[in-house]
């Protein structure tokens, strides 16, 4: 919840952020940049640096950095003190991927998939609940006291991991422990690959969803609501579909959401608003559910059994997808129309099909 929260409550921040220091909106992106940007591109170094302490220490130590990050931003430094704090933030949200995946998988084994789709959910959480308390304190108090108050809550949550998360966690047996095979290799790319397209319809739709309610007659209040009717149904979405991938199989699991996703996203294209509005949640159970799938397979794929690596991996593919996404659709739609880049968004969950079929021979010979 935390490091998702901290990720997102960034949204909040922007505006105030243009103002105080008079950015475009290209600097705005820049600044986000700062931050994204470090957490994706170091989740296998930091991985790898830390691989040797254990979850305990690793986890509250990354935790502590990501709030000192957040509390640098909120003194008086002006905009230098802003990137650097972003970018100390970012190292500090690089770590808990991996790491905290790593604990859930060791501590559950074969059983995991369920778990990592509960862990998934709870980012979730964090991303609707930080951005509105920032939201909230920023009609208050100032920006650099709401960050401030962000950052103490970093850091007690990085004090309370080192009361609650035990020194020597629990291990599942090694009969219920994942195990990987030859061909794992060639499976862990291609699960990367669709997770890097799972994410990439996502974030697609995302940046036309405004724009489609607006065309209906919604106004801000409207777009507002449809977009929580998609983030309520995504979160119901990463919270069920790890158990459906476990009872139901992953390679089902995934075609029955992404057909449905590739369905739904047309469906609204041709909604009048009401309907639309109506679709959004089963929309999103399909749009966000997939990635407790393909997240609870890793530990099934990691390249030589490196389960904490194997997630570092699959999460830096996802995080760069979800970063470039967005402006590659945005260039199908401005050379075509708004039609053509939300079709290409519903093309590509359908491309996922093929995709997952082709990883079918690997997971069964398991």
């Amino acid at each position: 919840m935390l490091h998702d929260g901290y990720t997102d409550q960034l949204y909040a921040l922007l505006p105030v952020w243009q103002s105080d220091f008079g950015l475009s909106y290209a600097g705005l992106a820049v600044v986000r940049a700062l931050y994204y940007g470090t957490m994706g591109g170091l989740q296998v170094p930091s991985d790898r640096l830390l691989a040797r302490l254990g979850p305990r220490v690793a986890l509250a130590l990354a935790t502590f950095v990501a709030a000192a990050g957040y509390l640098v931003v909120a003194l008086p430094f002006g905009f230098s003190g802003l990137c650097a704090g972003l970018v100390l933030a970012g190292i500090g949200s690089s770590v808990q991927h991996p790491r905290a995946s790593l604990l859930v998988t060791n501590t559950y084994g074969k059983a995991s998939r369920g778990p990592l789709g509960v862990y998934n959910f709870a980012g979730d959480l964090g991303k609707a609940t930080f951005p509105a308390g920032v939201a909230l304190l920023l009609l208050i108090v100032a920006w650099r006291p709401a960050v401030a108050i962000m950052a103490l809550v970093g850091l007690a949550v990085a004090v309370a991991l080192l009361a609650v998360v035990p020194r020597r966690p629990f291990v599942a047996p090694v009969e219920e422990q994942c195990t990987t095979n030859r061909r794992a290799g060639r499976g862990f790319g291609l699960l990367l690959t669709i997770g890097a397209l799972d994410t990439a319809t996502r974030m697609g739709y995302l940046l036309f969803l405004p724009f489609l309610l607006h065309t209906r007659g919604g106004t801000e209040a409207v777009v507002g609501l449809g977009l929580a009717l998609l983030f309520i149904g995504g979160a119901l979405g990463k919270a069920a579909c790890g158990w459906l991938g476990a009872h139901l199989g992953v390679v089902w699991s995934v075609i029955a959401t992404e057909v449905a996703t590739a369905l739904l996203i047309a469906a609204t294209l041709i909604l009048p608003l009401a309907p639309m509005l109506a679709v959004l949640p089963l929309l999103g159970i399909f749009l966000n559910g997939t990635s407790s799938v393909l997240y609870g397979t890793v530990p099934d794929l990691a390249p030589k059994g490196d389960i904490g690596r194997g997630f570092a991996l699959f999460y830096t593919a996802v995080i760069g997808a979800g970063g470039l996404a967005p402006i590659a659709y945005g260039a199908i739609a401005d050379h075509s129309d708004r039609t053509a880049g939300v079709l290409a968004a519903a093309l590509t969950a359908a491309v996922i099909v093929p995709l997952v079929l082709a990883l079918r021979p690997t997971l069964e010979s398991r």
